[in-house]
């Protein structure tokens, strides 16, 4: 009778590695497997750091397996597994139109036709330094962030834990190779913010009517629609989709507060409505000056002005920054507006008022916080407001930009130190 090789016939077998402690693995005897009618065999784990361990796990297989514990394997890939892990996943609809864009993009072109049962922390570690180094055409012809690629495996992990153990014996994603917190940090992008001063020029110019001959410089003509949600963007820390969520109904005029209850979000090629859910299950509440209470009310004439305007033609959600009749070539006026032709709108008023390149919507909420921290303001209450989990989170994304507080303090320490009598 020939010889086996090693790991045919329940050997366990080293496993040289790159970078790290070589490993041992073991496959299964060959064994009748009932999901494809045939004689199989298959890796128990390449993960086990001496031999007596790959041995030990021998055993317990072949002690399950006697006891029919063991789970029938099939010739499912992996892509399809992400698709039926995908459809019945149960996060928002924000996240799942995420989840399904990385995989569909970055995922099975790769490795979407392996077994489910091969695939290995190798398989994975490939994947990553591959997206980190070939051009993506979706990425403007360069390779992935790794921002993102961490994304994409946990993804992965997300899946393949799921699979555990019905379909393979262990998660390989938890052996992998990621991209760390400490090449993200690296590797973020640091976005332009405006200071006070700047701001100020800024909400000045978009309350200018345009001098058209058509325009009074009231609530008819198109030229300030937009000069509410902009004054909220720059006066309030909300995001985007908060901002195009807000509720007349919400809205609490006596004690000058706004309630956060609905997000206007993208998903895939449209968008829609829904509550908000990033913040827990209540509403969240920021609190405004009067000055701004004073715009949403300039906001809501101008919107009772043109309900009355077009009649049936508007149909009420509840919005206050709703879609207006202007150039409506579809939907319905009183919807809500399609974030991306907001901030398209926003990328034009940008460059007509020469701010940085660059500056997005969302980087008036890091303005806010920063000018807030530098004018010495409490950060509790700052953070309260942005609705960050803690101020202590603050801080440390936004405190390095207090030069003027942090050169008050070598100053005051030097002082106490006597440090100016030593020269």
């Amino acid at each position: 009778m020939a010889k086996r090789g090693n790991g045919m016939g329940g050997t366990p077998v080293l496993i040289p590695r790159k970078g790290r402690a070589d490993t041992w693995g073991v496959r299964t005897p060959e064994h009748f497997n009932k999901a494809t009618g045939k004689r199989d065999r298959f890796w128990i784990g390449r993960e086990f750091k001496n031999k007596t361990a790959a041995e030990k796990a021998l055993r317990q297989w072949t002690t399950d397996y006697e006891a029919g514990k063991v789970a029938a394997r099939s010739d499912m890939k992996l892509g399809d597994w992400l698709d039926k892990w995908l459809s019945n996943h149960r996060k928002e609809g924000t996240t799942v139109a995420g989840y399904e864009t990385k995989i569909r993009l970055h995922i099975k072109p790769h490795i979407g036709s392996v077994k489910l049962c091969e695939v290995t922390d190798d398989t994975l570690d490939d994947l990553y330094r591959l997206l980190e180094t070939a051009p993506c055409r979706t990425n403007h012809g360069k390779p992935l962030g790794v921002k993102s690629v961490r994304h994409v495996h946990n993804i992965l992990s997300g899946a393949l834990g799921a699979a555990v153990p019905r379909l393979i014996p262990a998660n390989p994603a938890a052996t992998a190779h990621p991209p760390t917190a400490r090449q993200i940090r690296a590797q973020e992008q640091k976005y332009p913010t405006v200071d006070d001063g700047q701001t100020a020029r800024f909400l000045a110019s978009v309350w200018e009517p345009c001098g058209n001959r058509a325009c009074d410089g009231g609530l008819a003509h198109h030229c300030l629609r937009d000069a509410p949600l902009w004054t909220v963007y720059a006066a309030t820390e909300v995001r985007r989709s908060e901002a195009l969520g807000m509720k007349w109904s919400l809205v609490n005029w006596d004690e000058g507060s706004i309630e956060l209850g609905w997000v206007v979000v993208e998903e895939g090629n449209t968008y829609r409505l829904r509550k908000l859910t990033k913040d827990g299950d209540d509403n969240a509440r920021i609190y405004v000056d009067q000055s701004v209470m004073n715009v949403l009310k300039w906001q809501k004439q101008r919107q009772d002005a043109e309900r009355a305007r077009l009649g049936g033609g508007w149909v009420d959600h509840d919005l206050v920054f709703a879609r207006d009749g202007f150039k409506l070539y579809r939907g319905e006026a009183g919807g809500p507006q399609d974030p991306e032709k907001v901030s398209a709108r926003w990328r034009t008023m940008r460059t007509r008022l020469h701010l940085p390149e660059g500056f997005r919507i969302h980087d008036w909420r890091h303005s806010k916080v920063t000018n807030d921290l530098e004018a010495g303001e409490n950060p509790v209450e700052v953070s309260a407001n942005v609705r960050h989990h803690s101020p202590g989170y603050t801080m440390a994304r936004y405190g390095h930009s207090r030069k003027d507080g942090a050169r008050k303090l070598a100053a005051s320490g030097a002082g106490r130190l006597g440090l100016s009598s030593l020269v």
